[in-house]
């Protein structure tokens, strides 16, 4: 662990034409069979992804028949894969899908967190309301929790969906060692020996190579290598995330933006401290790439450089693509003061 050395430089951030800052990271590409596409920088150095894997710890959910057992829509899978902004749509949908579990925002353990786009914050503070568990841009993958508990609570004895829930979170618990085998059957990796931090909704993240991430989701879009069951579960929730992409993000937001322009081409996630993840199903390959100073303005201009590479789109998506592989910089006044680079290669 720690910051890689010898890191190539792969965004450049400039003001006017001179370069101000320079963003290091590392880039993996890789075909579902493990053979590597392509790289730069130490793709087989430990990065804790973050909620770039949303997408693999929701298969349990799936996999398991919880999905099936609570009629789940294609917004709730989205959702339960998000990293949302907090917008009415997204509290709604998590809200109603914790009443037709028997629970309520409390059963929550994400935490509490403000809406992430303003508007909707102001909106929040002008009616006197504050924020709750529903707001944490993860409420939607503890949803999806809460409802793997409620599939797996022991149908005989006293226990009661709610009890056995409790404590969710915590590593030992059924529902993240379903999660936890999940991440390892994906990724091919031994995660007792990996390292193991707290993520930010208080759920274990474990440091894995950017590599074996890479390969996790070349699975996830190809079903290569997996169990039937889980390659079904992760064919389904890639189609609900290009059906309901607003959940997944929100407003203005990269992933919105990207998958409803790309649809299923391109199934992708950020992660918090610069890491994306993505699957490439028409090509066979998954992609993981992290930016060594945790900077999530040069994880979305590499990621979007990289579907451009990758996928070559036409148009509009294109045009979109390319816009946000070299966002304009501007400053209080709304005048253009520079622009991000992409420079892999040089």
């Amino acid at each position: 662990m720690g910051l890689a050395t010898g890191a190539p430089v792969v965004v450049e951030v400039l003001r006017g034409e001179a370069v101000e800052s320079r963003h290091l990271g590392a880039l993996a590409v890789v075909h579902a069979a493990g053979a590597l596409h392509m790289a730069w920088g130490d793709v087989d150095r430990p990065v804790f992804p973050r909620s770039a894997v949303k997408l693999l710890q929701a298969l349990p959910l799936v996999a398991s028949g919880a999905a099936d057992a609570f009629a789940l829509s294609d917004a709730e899978l989205a959702l339960a894969c998000a990293s949302h902004s907090g917008e009415p749509a997204h509290v709604a949908t998590a809200q109603g899908w914790l009443a037709r579990l028997g629970l309520t925002a409390e059963h929550l353990e994400c935490g509490t967190q403000w809406p992430a786009r303003e508007p909707v914050l102001r909106a929040l503070a002008a009616r006197g309301e504050v924020a709750g568990p529903l707001h944490n841009n993860c409420s939607g993958k503890h949803c999806g929790f809460l409802c793997l508990a409620c599939h797996l609570c022991p149908r005989s004895g006293d226990a009661e969906p709610a009890g056995f829930a409790r404590g969710y979170v915590a590593p030992e618990h059924p529902v993240m060692r379903e999660v936890t085998r999940a991440l390892e059957l994906t990724t091919g990796q031994d995660l007792a020996r990996a390292p193991r931090g707290i993520d930010g909704c208080s759920i274990p993240t474990y440091a894995l190579p950017l590599r074996a991430l890479a390969l996790a989701f070349a699975r996830v879009g190809t079903g290569s290598g997996l169990p039937p069951d889980v390659a079904t579960a992760a064919a389904r929730l890639r189609r609900a995330v290009a059906k309901a992409p607003f959940m997944v993000g929100g407003t203005d937001r990269f992933d919105t933006q990207v998958m409803q322009a790309l649809g299923e081409r391109l199934c992708c996630k950020v992660g918090a401290e610069g890491v994306y993840c993505a699957s490439l199903p028409e090509l066979g390959l998954g992609l993981a790439l992290k930016i060594e100073d945790g900077a999530s303005r040069a994880a979305e201009a590499l990621m979007a450089e990289i579907a451009l590479q990758l996928l070559r789109p036409s148009g509009e998506t294109a045009t979109l693509l390319h816009r946000l592989a070299a966002p304009v910089l501007h400053n209080w006044r709304g005048t253009e003061v520079g622009r991000l680079r992409v420079r892999l290669g040089h």
